[in-house]
C-alpha cells in the first residue's frame, strides 16, 4: 500500500468504529471502510479524469473499488465499463504506488475482449520498461486478460522475461505461464528450452515456479515425468520450495511405477536422503511422503524418527507439523508410533491447544488399556478451548479407542455424553451421534446407555437432521432392548415440541415399537390417534397408515412378518428409477405396478458427464442409469418372439466389440430373462459411400456349452448413420446361471452408394467382419439393488442361510483393487460407502448387496486383511433367501 495512502487512514472521515470499546475503554478498532457505497464510490471515480491528477486520492478510491469488488459487489455491464476506461487513464501518473494499484484493478475488472486493446500498448510498454517492478506487473495483468491471438504477439517478450536475471520479473513470467497453460497449453509448451534454464536459476522462486510449469507441460506423460524427475533427484535444485514440489512429484512416480518393490529404488532413496536435508520444510515433507506410501516398517522407521525429533523442536509450527503427521500414521499403523508415546506425552500440556489436542488423539491411537482413563481426564479439561475442527478429531480418536477396547465403554459413553451438551455446531454433534451409534452396533452392552444418551439428547436438539436419525435408530434398536418402555415418553415429546418433519420421524418410530412390543400396542395406537389431529398432512398420514397397518385393515402381506417387513424393511427400489417409471407411465385403467420398476442401481456413465451432443458409439439406447431397463422391456415384449420369455431379469450395461473410429460400430447389450439370454447387437454404419442389407450376426457358441440358439432377428438394411439392432436369443437352463464365451461376426451384403444423389447399386457383394469375443459371466445374473439399513436386513435374514469361508487372494498392488476386483465379480451394489478403502488401510470390511435371477435377495460381508507384504486375505460371509444361493455365491469367487 502506498505510504500516501496508508497515512490517509486514519482521517476522522473515512475512519469508524467497527468494534465495541473493551471493557476498560482503553482501545477502539476501527475500519477505514465503514459505511462504504458503491454509488458514493463511483462518483469518486470521476476524479480518474482530471488534468492534473491527485495520485494520492486516486489510490484511496482504487482501494474503495477493490474494497467493494472483494466483497462481493457487483458492477453492471455499463459501470464496469465506465470504471475501466477512467483508470486507463491513469498510466498518464508515474507514481509507483498508484500504478501498482492500476495493474490491480484492471486484473479485477477482468475486461472483455473488445476492450482489452485500449490497455495493451500500455501494458506492453510496461513489461518493456526499466523499472522491474513495472516489468512484472505489467506481465501478470497481460497474461490475465489477453487471448491466444495476442498471447502470439508478445511471446517474444514472454521468454526473454523468463530467462530475466531479475527473480522477480522471471517469476512473474513463469505463474503467468501457469495460468496460461489451461487456455492456451500449445503456445506454453513452446517455451521448454526458456523453463529448464529456469529450473536451473539459482533465485529459490524462479526455480520453484519453473520445476512447477514444466512439471504441468508433461503432466499427461507419465514416462515424460519419470525422466525429469530421475535428472533433478541427482542434486541440481537447491531451491527448498522446489525440492517440496519434487519430492511430491517423486512420491508420485513412485505411486504409479509398477516396480516399487524391486531391489533398486532410487527414487525412493532420493526421499530418505531429503530426511537429511538443511532445510526443516524439506524434511517434513519427505518425512509425510513416506508416511503415506505402502512401505515396510524398516523404510518407516527413520521418517518417524525425524519427526519425533521435531515434537521436541521449539518452533510450535515444526511441533503442529509433526505430531499431525504422526496422527494421521497412527490411524493404519499405530505400532509404528509407540515410540513416540513418551515425547507424545510432554505435548498434552502444550500452550498451543491444536498441538495438545493432537498430542492426546495421537495417544489414544496407540495407547494401552491402562491409560485411557488419564488421556480422557487430559481432554475433559480442555475441550472448551479448541475448535469443532479439533473437537472431531477427538470424537473420532475416542470412538476408534472404543473399539479396540470394548470394557471401557463406559467412560467413554460418559465423555461422548457429556459432550453432546456442549456447545457446537452441526459438524460436530453429528461427529458425535455417529459415534454413539456405531459403539451401539460394535458393543451389545453398550446399547442401552448408549440410546439413553441419545434420546437425552433430542430433548434439547437445534438440528432436524441429527433429530430424524436418533429416531430412526431407536426404532430399530429401541424394541429389542429389555425395557423397550422407557424410550416412549422421549419419542412422544418430539410429537409435541418438534417441527412436521421430527414429529413425522417420531409417528414412525412409535408404530415400530407398536410392531415390535405387544404389550406396547395398546399405549401405541392411543398416541397414534392423537397423531390424527396434527396440523401437518405428512404427520397425519402417517398416523393413519401406521395405525391400519397395525390393526390389520390395510392389506401389506400375508403375515406379522409381512407388517414388520414393511415397517422396517429398506426402501429396495432406487428412486432415481421409481421418478423415471413415474414420469414415463401412461394413465389407464390399470393402476401403476411398482413391482415392475427396475431394482437395479446404476452408477451414472461417465459417458453422460461428458459435453451434451456428443454423439454416443454405435446407436444403441443410450446406457441411462435409469429408463433404459423400462426401455429395453418395452422394446423387446413388442417383439413377438420374446413375448413368451417372461419378465426381463436385468440388461447390461453396451459392451463394445469393435475399437472406436472403424468402418462398423458394433455393441452388445445382455438382456437376461429366467430361460433365456437375447443379445442386442447394436450396429451403426460409418461409410457414407456403403448401404448395408441383410445384416446379421453369426455366433458361435461352441465355448458356451449350455445355450442353445433359439432364434435370430436380422436386420433388413443399415445406411449410413444410421443405427439399426440385430437380435440373437438363447435358451439356458431354468434358474441355472449358464456362462460361456461367443465369438461373433457381422455378416452383410455391401452395396456401393453415390453420395450426390443417395442411390444405391443395385448388385452388392457379400462381406463379414470380424468383432470382438463377448463373455456371459456370473455377474450377469446379479441386479445391483441397495439397501439402506445393511445391518437390519442383514439380521432380518434367516441365520440358517448364512455361508461363511475364507479364501487367499493373491498378491494385489492394495485392498483397494482387491475390493474392487471381488465387488467386479460379484456384480453387487455396495453399500454405506464400504467401497471406499483408506490408504495404507491393512484390513477393510465391505458390505455388499443384490438380488440374484430369481428375485432372491443376497447380502454379503466381505472382510480383508493383509497376510503379507502383498497377499490379501478375504473372509466371506454371504446370507440370503436361498441357503443355494448363498452356496453359490462362494462356488463364483471360488472359481473367479
Amino acid at each position: 500500500m502506498p505510504r500516501s495512502l496508508a497515512g490517509d487512514l486514519t482521517d476522522p472521515e473515512m475512519a469508524q468504529p467497527y468494534m465495541k470499546k473493551d471493557d476498560d475503554d482503553s482501545d477502539i478498532e476501527y475500519s477505514p471502510f465503514f459505511g462504504i457505497e458503491k454509488g458514493a464510490v463511483l462518483q469518486e471515480a470521476r476524479a480518474f479524469h482530471d488534468p492534473q491528477l491527485d495520485a494520492r486520492r486516486c489510490s484511496q478510491v482504487i482501494t474503495k473499488l477493490l474494497y467493494l469488488i472483494n466483497q462481493g459487489e457487483s458492477f453492471t455491464k455499463v459501470e464496469a465499463t465506465e470504471v475501466f476506461f477512467a483508470v486507463t487513464k491513469l498510466f498518464q501518473s508515474n507514481d509507483a504506488g498508484l500504478r501498482r494499484l492500476v495493474y490491480l484493478m484492471i486484473k479485477e475488472l477482468s475486461p472483455s475482449s473488445d476492450e482489452v486493446f485500449i490497455v495493451t500498448s500500455s501494458l506492453m510498454k510496461d513489461m518493456n520498461s526499466k523499472t522491474d517492478m513495472y516489468r512484472a506487473n505489467a506481465i501478470r495483468v497481460l497474461c490475465r486478460i489477453i487471448d491466444g491471438n495476442l498471447l502470439t504477439q508478445i511471446e517474444r517478450y514472454l521468454k526473454q522475461a523468463i530467462v530475466d536475471k531479475n527473480p522477480v520479473v522471471a517469476s512473474a513470467a513463469l505463474v503467468s505461464g501457469i495460468h496460461l497453460l489451461q487456455a492456451n497449453p500449445e503456445i506454453v509448451k513452446r517455451w521448454s528450452n526458456e523453463v529448464q534454464e529456469a529450473v536451473q536459476s539459482r533465485a529459490a522462486l524462479v526455480q520453484f515456479h519453473g520445476l512447477a510449469l514444466l512439471h504441468q507441460t508433461r503432466q499427461n506423460d507419465r514416462l515424460a515425468i519419470s525422466k525429469l524427475v530421475s535428472s533433478l533427484t541427482r542434486g541440481s535444485v537447491r531451491s527448498p520450495l522446489a525440492q517440496c514440489l519434487l519430492i511430491r512429484y517423486t512420491s508420485q512416480v513412485i505411486r504409479e511405477s509398477s516396480n516399487t518393490q524391486s531391489g533398486d529404488r532410487p527414487f525412493f532413496d532420493y526421499l530418505e536422503s531429503c530426511l537429511r536435508h538443511k532445510a526443516e520444510m524439506v524434511i517434513l515433507e519427505a518425512a509425510r511422503k513416506i508416511t503415506e506410501m505402502d512401505v515396510t516398517s524398516r523404510e518407516l522407521a527413520p521418517a518417524i524418527t525425524v519427526l519425533q525429533l521435531f515434537l521436541s523442536s521449539s518452533k510450535p509450527v515444526l511441533r503442529f507439523a509433526a505430531v499431525r503427521t504422526l496422527n494421521k500414521v497412527a490411524i493404519t499403523r499405530p505400532l509404528a508410533v509407540t515410540n513416540c508415546n513418551v515425547d507424545l506425552e510432554s505435548l498434552m500440556s502444550d500452550q498451543n491447544r491444536s498441538i495438545a489436542t493432537l498430542a492426546i488423539t495421537t495417544l489414544l491411537k496407540t495407547g494401552n488399556e491402562s491409560s485411557v482413563d488419564r488421556l480422557m481426564k487430559q481432554i475433559t479439561s480442555f475441550m472448551s478451548d479448541i475448535s469443532d475442527e479439533f473437537k472431531i478429531v477427538v470424537i473420532e480418536a475416542i470412538r476408534s479407542l472404543c473399539l479396540k477396547f470394548p470394557l471401557k465403554y463406559r467412560s467413554m459413553m460418559i465423555f461422548l455424553s457429556n459432550s453432546l451438551r456442549e456447545e457446537g455446531g452441526f459438524e460436530y454433534k453429528k461427529a458425535i451421534v455417529d459415534s454413539i451409534v456405531t459403539l451401539i452396533g460394535a458393543i451389545p452392552d453398550a446399547k442401552e446407555i448408549g440410546l439413553l444418551h441419545l434420546c437425552e439428547f433430542i430433548e434439547d436438539c437445534e438440528f432436524t437432521y441429527l433429530s430424524s436419525q436418533i429416531l430412526h435408530f431407536l426404532g430399530n434398536e429401541g424394541p429389542r432392548t429389555s425395557d423397550p418402555s422407557r424410550y416412549i415418553r422421549y419419542i412422544y415429546n418430539r410429537v409435541i415440541l418438534e417441527n412436521p418433519t421430527v414429529r413425522a420421524s417420531a409417528v414412525s418410530t412409535l408404530a415400530k415399537f407398536g410392531a415390535l412390543v405387544d404389550e406396547l400396542k395398546p399405549r401405541i395406537f392411543v398416541l397414534l390417534r392423537r397423531c390424527l389431529f396434527d396440523t401437518d398432512d405428512e404427520v397425519r398420514d402417517r398416523a393413519t397408515l401406521y395405525l391400519q397397518t397395525l390393526n390389520g385393515e390395510v392389506a401389506v402381506g400375508n403375515s406379522e412378518k409381512d407388517v414388520k417387513e414393511f415397517l422396517f424393511g429398506s426402501f429396495d427400489v432406487p428412486l432415481a428409477n421409481l421418478e423415471a417409471s413415474l414420469r414415463t407411465y401412461e394413465p389407464s385403467e390399470e393402476p401403476f405396478d411398482i413391482s415392475l420398476v427396475s431394482r437395479e442401481a446404476r452408477s451414472q456413465p461417465l459417458q453422460d458427464k461428458k459435453a451434451a451432443g456428443k454423439k454416443p458409439p454405435a446407436g444403441a439406447p443410450t446406457p441411462a442409469p435409469v429408463s433404459a431397463v423400462d426401455a429395453y422391456q418395452k422394446m423387446l415384449s413388442s417383439i413377438p418372439e420374446f413375448s413368451g420369455f417372461g419378465r426381463l431379469f436385468k440388461s447390461s450395461e453396451p459392451v463394445e466389440l469393435t475399437e472406436a473410429e472403424t468402418e462398423y460400430a458394433v455393441n452388445v447389450v445382455k438382456h437376461i430373462y429366467e430361460n433365456h439370454v437375447v443379445l442386442q447387437y447394436n450396429c451403426t454404419n460409418t461409410i457414407p459411400e456403403q448401404l448395408l442389407e441383410d445384416v446379421t450376426v453369426y455366433v458361435d457358441a461352441t465355448d458356451a456349452e449350455e445355450f442353445s440358439e433359439v432364434f435370430s432377428k436380422p436386420l433388413k438394411s443399415l445406411p449410413y448413420d444410421s443405427p439399426g439392432q440385430i437380435f440373437v436369443a438363447f435358451e439356458k437352463p431354468e434358474h441355472v446361471p449358464a456362462i460361456g464365451r461367443f465369438s461373433n461376426v457381422l455378416k452383410f451384403t455391401v452395396k456401393e452408394v453415390d453420395t450426390s444423389s443417395g442411390e444405391a447399386d443395385e448388385d452388392g457383394v457379400e462381406d463379414e467382419y470380424q468383432l470382438e469375443d463377448l463373455e456371459i459371466v456370473s455377474a450377469d445374473y446379479m441386479l445391483r439393488v441397495a439397501v439402506s439399513n445393511f445391518r437390519n436386513a442383514w439380521e432380518n435374514m434367516d441365520p440358517e442361510s448364512e455361508r461363511v469361508d475364507e479364501y487367499g487372494l493373491g498378491a494385489r498392488e492394495s485392498l483397494a483393487e482387491a475390493v474392487s476386483a471381488v465387488t467386479s465379480i460379484l456384480g453387487m451394489q455396495p453399500c454405506e460407502g464400504t467401497e471406499v478403502v483408506s490408504s495404507n488401510a491393512r484390513s477393510h470390511v465391505c458390505l455388499l448387496s443384490g438380488v440374484y435371477i430369481g428375485g432372491v435377495k443376497v447380502l454379503v460381508r466381505l472382510s480383508f486383511g493383509l497376510s503379507g507384504p502383498k497377499e490379501v486375505a478375504m473372509k466371506l460371509a454371504v446370507r440370503s433367501d436361498d441357503p443355494e444361493v448363498s452356496d453359490k455365491i462362494h462356488e463364483i469367487v471360488a472359481s473367479g
